[in-house]
């Protein structure tokens, strides 16, 4: 059941993800999908929407069969979230489809929808009982980010999700926990004995996690402004990145052994007595990107020209814990940089004591594990080699694993594991309740300094962010590695 299934998430990422994976052969004969939104549709219209979907975004190649058998299982209710005769209407589409495919009252509420709405479709699905599960049947929602703006509003949030919903039937989806890369930070480290021994302060001196985005806003303006960077991406996708690098070994893979050790990691986070000094926040002005004009974003169409909103964060954050004492982990994200690029970095100390003088080691850097999670998913390892010569000369050499070159297996989208585990009912790959209100405790005290101090610096369009970012790691002796 996908509710605001005319959005661009729906048509771009749910629509073919459900198709590959029925492709894939991973869904029962019988799996049905119910559209739901305003648009006055017939099932014929709604199954042409998501042909065309799939067509367009699917990752597998198309199959008339498959499309046949999946078609047979697609209905579509009109409606508004608060029109009580839709949802009686949706109530009787999804009895017919349980008598009709045999789905055994096993039913996903997917919400596909601005955050404003998501009380609003929660009540709707308890008023009507649609919530409510009977005997072995389930019932499970999915609501994507953002969840809440702050901490108040995520626990308002929880205590209304939770009223219709319990803990375990919730799935907050993070897409990018559903990404391979991401789940390779887990058997990179706890698989093989070359990393876990030097995964500390002894060894490491700092962590980069970096979110870049070569566009701007494009129409998102609505939602864009007042959010920013910070928390459209910080706070979810960055904290969820530090947690699974920085967390101890989990007892077992299950989702309450990870959720306990993501939740000690995020509790153990401190930040640094000197917000000015150790956060930045910036606007993308005018500049040069991919060889066109790029606009600034308070040039963008529906934002307003006061707008203090970030459309770069960058934050330095400790971990006070054995492991990880004294080590800083930079979080950065930003729209309009040099590249889109998503990696996390471990740099690791320079070598305590170097017997070569300093002309032949003028252009070593410092060791570094490089995780890239998109686009060219893999592994970076950097270290220092001698030059073919007769002096002694060492240089930074990469050894590279890219997932491409190494597996025959196109990674599957994100949405493909994610989807596919809510209807397993595997809780693995999503955050909690407790993770998400951590989350909140960390970027609320940097949000509200911001809300008091000045305005947002600014950087050019198609650079690495603003010189201030620089600087403050500058004042730590460091510097941003370019992806």
């Amino acid at each position: 059941m996908i509710f605001g299934v005319t959005g661009d998430l729906s048509r771009k990422k749910l629509m073919p993800a459900v198709y590959d994976l029925a492709n894939r052969g991973l869904l029962p004969p019988g799996f049905s999908l119910i559209g739901f939104a305003r648009r006055e549709w017939q099932d014929e219209d709604f199954a042409d929407e998501v042909y065309q979907a799939v067509k367009q975004h699917a990752r597998t190649p198309f199959r008339e069969e498959v499309w046949q058998q999946l078609s047979q299982g697609m209905r579509f209710v009109q409606g508004d979230f608060d029109d009580d005769e839709a949802f009686e209407t949706l109530k009787k589409t999804m009895e017919e489809l349980d008598q009709a495919q045999g789905t055994g009252g096993n039913f996903a509420f997917y919400l596909s929808v601005p955050p404003k709405f998501f009380p609003v479709v929660v009540q709707q699905l308890k008023k009507h009982g649609l919530a409510d599960e009977k005997g072995d049947c389930w019932r499970r929602a999915v609501i994507e980010k953002p969840f809440g703006h702050d901490l108040a509003s995520a626990k308002d949030l929880n205590e209304i999700v939770h009223e219709v919903f319990s803990p375990d039937q919730v799935f907050r989806i993070d897409h990018y926990l559903g990404k391979e890369t991401v789940q390779n930070i887990m058997a990179l480290r706890f698989a093989n004995t070359l990393f876990e021994p030097i995964w500390n302060r002894s060894y490491v001196d700092h962590v980069q996690i970096t979110m870049a985005e070569d566009i701007g806003i494009g129409g998102r303006a609505g939602y864009y402004d007042g959010i920013g960077a910070a928390r459209d991406v910080i706070q979810n996708h960055l904290l969820q990145l530090l947690a699974l690098t920085a967390m101890e070994e989990p007892a077992s893979f299950d989702a309450d052994a990870l959720a306990a050790e993501k939740t000690k990691v995020l509790g153990a986070v401190k930040l640094p007595k000197d917000l000015g000094k150790s956060t930045v926040r910036a606007q993308y002005a005018a500049g040069w990107q991919g060889g066109a004009r790029a606009v600034g974003y308070l040039e963008e169409d529906g934002i307003d020209p006061q707008s203090k909103t970030d459309t770069y964060a960058a934050i330095k954050l400790e971990i006070d814990n054995r492991r990880w004492a004294g080590v800083p982990f930079y979080l950065r994200t930003g729209k309009r940089l040099g590249r889109r690029v998503t990696e996390i970095a471990v740099v690791f100390q320079r070598a305590p004591h170097s017997p070569f003088d300093h002309t032949a080691t003028e252009e070593l850097g410092q060791n570094a594990l490089v995780i890239r999670v998109q686009p060219d998913e893999g592994v970076t390892l950097r270290f220092g080699s001698k030059v073919p010569g007769t002096s002694m000369e060492v240089r930074d050499v990469s050894m590279d694993f890219a997932y491409g070159e190494s597996f025959t297996e196109s990674s599957p989208e994100a949405y493909e594991r994610l989807i596919l585990d809510v209807l397993l009912g595997d809780a693995n790959l999503f955050p909690r309740t407790e993770e998400v209100e951590l989350s909140w405790r960390i970027l609320d005290p940097i949000e509200q300094y911001w809300d008091r101090h000045g305005k947002p610096a600014r950087y050019e369009s198609g650079t690495w962010g603003p010189v201030e970012a620089d600087e403050m790691l500058a004042r730590d002796g460091r510097s941003w590695r370019r992806p």
